[in-house]
């Protein structure tokens, strides 16, 4: 009998092996994250890094990573759907997650949520990636809009911090002649969240309580003319219309400019003139409004992946370790959990820590006043017409005439 059963125990482990079933052979489940890239080189070594660190814990899990160029991203994404070679997780544009949550192609998260904790996020950042009544992707970061000042050519000019619209126009008139301006801008999309922001500071926004299109409505109106008055004012670097991000932070850099819309991080890009920079407060409307403009950005988890489960215990893992993508990559924007915005990393950098706590709890999303997020921000987001309208207010055309495009525009996308 006994060396009856250790024939057959002989034979069953050989059958295992043969098929590959042994449990000390058993391959791992195979993960592909396919990560855009939030900053730099540093940042792409720094998530490599990461996902190293949980490959090393986690021996029946590992993550191949993918560094996707924002260059034809979203035909990059659209197309591997398409073939069924979605990857299990990745990172995206803002408004990504709901439109391909739409496609039928995203799962919601809400598990994920519940295990970190709904507090553990920005106000607001949970709402921004709510959609059918569950959180269709994890909040990760916060791309915000802050205005940025040369301490230097207020001061030289006798100029205190402007605190209102009233206050903004008249300091960027003063500042401007002999080849300096008020403002420097762009007209490519940095140069078009002038729209957004200013329409969020006066209480409105690019849509309507209901979803509708609102770029002509009374107070976005009002937003508009603001900005067509600056140029009217001669406070607007004419340059702008033809200028990149780029070439406006290097503008401001050189101390051509006093004023320059932005995000976080833009006294790091501008190193030589980075101690004669500092964020004003939040400007106050007309109507006593605060606000500017942000993007969630979010991690969302494919329907294709094969293994679901583990596809979110790694989401999870990521957001609880991430911080190192800001200490050692560079990150753009600010975290969502508001523990890493406590970090010495963010609260060590004057400039950072004041968005933090003066421009984040007055931040709305672009698809202000409506808020939240639905299918068609995605393309919104991706449309090129806040550029159109931009250009043509900073080369001094009607703001009229160029937010009555704009809003015909803008209800085209929303009826396709």
């Amino acid at each position: 009998m006994h060396s009856i059963y250790l024939t057959l125990a002989g034979s069953t482990a050989a059958s295992m092996m043969a098929l590959g079933l042994t449990v000390a052979s058993a391959a791992p489940i195979e993960l592909n994250f396919w990560d855009m890239n939030w900053g730099g080189t540093a940042y792409v070594d720094a998530a490599k890094a990461l996902v190293d660190e949980f490959n090393k814990n986690h021996a029946d899990v590992q993550v191949t990573y993918r560094s996707v160029p924002w260059s034809n991203w979203y035909e990059t994404y659209v197309t591997a759907i398409a073939s069924g070679s979605a990857p299990d997780i990745s990172t995206g544009a803002g408004f990504q997650a709901v439109q391909f949550y739409d496609f039928g192609e995203i799962l919601p998260v809400d598990d994920v949520v519940a295990a970190i904790g709904p507090d553990a996020f920005s106000k607001g950042t949970l709402d921004a990636v709510k959609w059918d009544d569950h959180y269709i992707a994890l909040p990760w970061m916060v791309d915000i809009r802050a205005i940025f000042y040369r301490t230097d050519l207020l001061t030289t000019a006798g100029i205190e911090p402007p605190t209102t619209w009233d206050e903004f126009r008249a300091a960027a008139k003063k500042l401007s002649g002999s080849g300096t301006y008020g403002i420097v801008s762009s007209g490519d999309s940095g140069g078009s969240h002038w729209v957004p922001t200013s329409m969020i500071n006066n209480g409105s926004g690019m849509f309507d309580s209901e979803r509708k299109a609102a770029m002509t409505s009374e107070r976005s109106m009002e937003a508009l003319d603001f900005l067509g008055g600056l140029v009217a004012d001669g406070s607007v670097n004419p340059s702008s219309t033809g200028y990149t991000s780029d070439d406006a932070r290097g503008s401001f850099q050189r101390g051509e400019a006093g004023f320059i819309l932005d995000g976080p991080n833009l006294p790091e890009l501008i190193s030589d003139a980075k101690n004669k920079t500092a964020v004003l407060p939040p400007l106050k409307g007309p109507h006593g409004d605060l606000g500017t403009v942000y993007w969630v950005n979010n991690i969302m988890v494919y329907k294709q992946s094969k293994h679901p489960k583990e596809t979110m215990d790694f989401l999870k893992w990521w957001s609880d370790n991430q911080l190192s993508l800001w200490t050692k990559g560079d990150s753009n924007g600010i975290p969502a959990r508001m523990e890493y915005q406590k970090d010495p990393y963010f609260q060590g950098r004057k400039h950072v820590a004041y968005i933090i706590d003066n421009y984040l709890p007055v931040a709305r999303p672009m698809s202000a006043v409506a808020g939240g997020t639905f299918p068609a921000m995605n393309e919104v987001d991706g449309d090129g017409f806040l550029r159109t309208l931009v250009q043509k207010i900073w080369q001094g055309q009607s703001a009229v005439d160029a937010a009555r495009e704009a809003q015909a525009h803008l209800e085209e996308l929303l009826k396709k």
